[in-house]
């Protein structure tokens, strides 16, 4: 893949479809006026039949269906979709491919998780972790300290409105796609449905989320392929179990200087002088107290 100077796809605060202004009052009983996050429900269909309504913000949407097939293991990576039709007043994504499917049975059988919104995680996803080798790769602290300051002062949803999650892929230092939505997993889904399209390679990639480091971020990394996750927010312990089975770099609570690897060390080289690290803004870290 080329290396672009900018992100492929980035945010839009200011698209008129992603938030709302509302008017309430302050602590104090004083008017205010703020931005809220708008969600919607959205029908996913695999050919004829029918999967899941997930809550989302509504961009996206063809990503989204792809991704979250292919995270469910509904979708394989050798699948040809012959096409992806989206039909905005009625809210339905339809998936059709080529291979003939019938998920009947495994949508009976599925494991609630602590994703935010609609996330699942089917039962034998955990199998399919066995079969998974993850690349060799590094993971520069000077790529990682100059990558989260570029996502951190990124126009986004996060700091307009909050009540939102973003994920970033990114190659080296360079974000190239930043999604965002009500839950953690839709963002993640938006980004296997890209990559998935558009047929990119995984082996050198970094994933980046705002959200907590849970078995259900680990496993969809996981089966992306990518090695490397990293988060400003903390960790759940079967996380960084799964994390350490699969030998993902798991790197949580990375904000300003500041860092925690619970699982993949060896793969980080140590390259940066920390004297020369900016720190978060101030309008970035009261952001993220309100969302943690």
């Amino acid at each position: 893949m080329r290396k672009p100077k900018d992100y492929l796809i980035k945010p839009d605060p200011l698209d008129p479809r992603l938030t709302e202004r509302v008017t309430g009052i302050d602590q104090t009983g004083a008017k205010v006026e703020t931005s809220v996050t708008v969600e919607r429900a959205l029908t996913i269909f695999l050919n004829s039949q029918e999967i899941v309504t997930a809550m989302t913000i509504g961009d996206y949407p063809e990503y989204l269906a792809i991704g979250y097939l292919l995270n469910q293991n509904m979708l394989k990576q050798t699948d040809t979709i012959t096409s992806v039709d989206y039909d905005e007043d009625l809210a339905v994504v339809v998936v059709r491919t080529k291979r003939r499917t019938n998920y009947e049975k495994k949508l009976k059988k599925k494991v609630q998780t602590s994703g935010c919104a609609q996330g699942t995680v089917f039962g034998d996803l955990m199998e399919a972790l066995e079969d998974v080798k993850l690349p060799e790769a590094e993971l520069r602290t000077s790529w990682l300290y100059s990558l989260t300051n570029k996502i951190n002062t990124t126009p986004s949803l996060y700091l307009e409105a909050g009540a939102i999650h973003g994920c970033v892929l990114a190659v080296e230092d360079r974000p190239l796609v930043y999604m965002e939505d009500v839950g953690r997993h839709n963002a993640v889904d938006k980004i296997a449905g890209w990559m998935f399209k558009h047929r990119v390679r995984p082996e050198d990639k970094i994933f980046y989320t705002t959200g907590r480091l849970t078995s259900e971020m680990v496993i969809k990394t996981v089966r992306m392929g990518i090695p490397i996750l990293i988060s400003r927010s903390g960790f759940t312990a079967w996380g960084v179990e799964l994390a350490r089975k699969a030998n993902l770099t798991l790197i949580g609570r990375a904000r300003g200087k500041r860092f925690t690897a619970l699982a993949g060390e060896d793969r980080i080289v140590f390259d940066q002088d920390l004297r020369y690290v900016v720190e978060e803004s101030s309008k970035h870290r009261r952001k993220a107290a309100v969302h943690d």
